[in-house]
């Protein structure tokens, strides 16, 4: 839900204009060699928010009797019977098991692949997730360029999975994936190099999440819904010099004009209010999306699970884990203006204790899986969360999203 730096206003159309990737791959003698037929990839889909939940304690009632599996799933050779296999058997074992992958990411949320020599390279992992038969789509920040590609060419469809040095100290905290109308249906993690020392992959079930929040505030966050503020422009102390005359009409024409370019951008519409910074109490424009559901039906199981970013989004929760990692070194303006918070959908703010509470149920319920080269986390985007831990030396994680895949049921 984040967006990058006053380029954001400012870029040029182009940014915006559909990829197009050469994704096919074929498989000789252990190799990987891309098609060369370049087909054009989607935008990633519209979120499937569905209806409005009328009563969401006793869903949950409901929900907490639910038998659940173990989460994520594990799959190794071992269990495979593929111990040193080569990596021409590896992807033959996942077209043959393509159903029982794509059917457990849906049933259980998550699947951590694990000790498999294929998806070591971008080509092998890339011909693993066609291979079960996985449709990418772009990145949902694909409109605003804002998430690098691993191998760093234009168009490559396995993106960074935030690997920066001088964010390392930023832990990401639980999210699922989405911008404003739009949300990938599913997601591959995979790591290409692991951080020496931290780093690990988190994810947490949204269905836990749901059934073990304070029930009044499940009803709270299912009846109001809620609204992020998406981004903040850090650039306007200057007004605060402006002669009283002319600070106002000046605010308001900045205010038209930034907010008019960035909607020109996006599609779901943005308002921009001008605010205070919690860093800084700077002079700010805070941009907010519209009211949308915290709490979601699933669009092929119907189980209810929690749809929320506060985790990650809340400026209270993450000042909170700076206290204890650090903050982020802001060495560009991109990392100054990814700054976010959440509402309620009727923009009231929400309390510490109710901020306090969805950071205790959220914690409690996340998987740390610290992955070696090669290991994939494949897992549906509705269903469950993820976010990555603070880590010290060199890291290389990557991810694709997808729009479906193969035998995807319609809602």
């Amino acid at each position: 839900m984040k967006f990058t730096t006053a380029a954001l206003v400012l870029s040029s159309a182009t940014a915006f204009t559909p990829i197009h990737q050469q994704q096919k791959v074929t498989f000789h003698n252990t190799a990987v060699a891309l098609n060369a037929v370049a087909i054009e990839t989607p935008l990633a889909p519209l979120t499937k928010w569905g209806e409005q939940i009328s009563d969401a304690i006793s869903l949950q009632k409901s929900a907490r009797s639910a038998k659940k599996g173990s989460f994520p799933i594990l799959f190794t050779p071992e269990n495979a019977n593929l111990v040193n296999a080569s990596t021409e058997e590896e992807l033959n074992y996942f077209k043959e098991n393509a159903e029982i992958f794509r059917q457990t990411m849906v049933q259980d949320g998550a699947v951590h692949i694990k000790g498999f020599q294929l998806m070591k390279t971008q080509e092998g992992f890339q011909s693993f997730y066609e291979a079960i038969g996985m449709d990418p789509c772009l990145d949902p920040l694909h409109s605003v360029s804002a998430r690098p590609t691993i191998n760093g060419e234009k168009g490559s469809p396995v993106y960074e999975a935030v690997n920066k040095e001088s964010r390392k100290n930023f832990f990401i905290g639980m999210h699922n994936e989405f911008v404003g109308t739009r949300a990938p249906r599913a997601a591959a993690f995979v790591c290409f190099k692991a951080a020496e020392v931290g780093g690990e992959f988190l994810v947490a079930d949204g269905r836990k999440i749901f059934e073990e929040m304070d029930p009044n505030l499940i009803e709270k966050v299912a009846s109001k819904g809620i609204r992020y503020s998406v981004m903040e422009l850090p650039f306007f102390g200057f007004l605060d010099n402006f002669p009283e005359a002319l600070e106002k009409p000046a605010a308001g024409l900045i205010q038209g004009l930034a907010e008019f370019a960035i909607n020109a951008k996006v599609d779901f519409d943005v308002k921009l209010l001008w605010g205070q910074s919690d860093y800084d109490q700077s002079r700010i424009l805070q941009a907010r999306a519209p009211s949308q559901a915290g709490v979601l039906l699933h669009p092929e199981t119907g189980e209810p699970h929690w749809f929320c970013n506060v985790h990650s989004h809340s400026s209270k929760l993450r000042k909170k884990r700076e206290e204890i990692y650090g903050a982020e070194r802001f060495e560009d303006g991109a990392s100054q203006i990814n700054k976010s918070d959440m509402f309620f959908g009727d923009d009231s703010d929400l309390s510490e204790e109710e901020l306090e509470e969805m950071d205790r149920v959220i914690t409690n319920n996340i998987k740390y899986i610290k992955m070696s080269e090669g290991d994939v986390v494949l897992l549906d985007n509705y269903k469950t969360m993820h976010g990555r831990n603070v880590f010290d030396g060199t890291r290389k994680h990557g991810v694709a999203w997808f729009q479906g895949w193969e035998g995807m049921r319609s809602p």
